[in-house]
């Protein structure tokens, strides 16, 4: 597994349904990409200029929401994972669901 470092969050982005509310099947192309994910791994925290470590505000487990093109992308045992900054705009991993 993934071992982020400072106050960089692993997350797993969770899957879209294929359908419409109505039933109907959409294309790939048509669905957008995912903006929820699952927290699967956290760093210690980034420490301040006064040497105070800041821990990130989420934990293992917890649902995120993000940004749609945020964040770099990793495969690993042909799963999909996605990387971001506790601290980046894009990533709302303050707001869990």
């Amino acid at each position: 597994m993934l071992k982020p470092l400072e106050n960089r969050v692993v997350l797993r982005v969770k899957e879209e349904e294929e359908k419409s509310m109505g039933g109907i099947v959409l294309t790939s192309a048509s669905q957008e990409k995912p903006q929820t994910a699952e927290v699967v791994a956290v760093g210690e925290g980034k420490t301040n200029h006064h040497g105070t470590l800041i821990s990130p505000l989420v934990k293992v487990g917890d649902t995120v929401i993000f940004e749609k093109f945020a964040g770099t992308t990793v495969k690993m045992d042909g799963e999909e994972f996605l990387i971001l900054k506790d601290s980046e705009p894009s990533c709302n991993c303050r707001v869990k669901l």
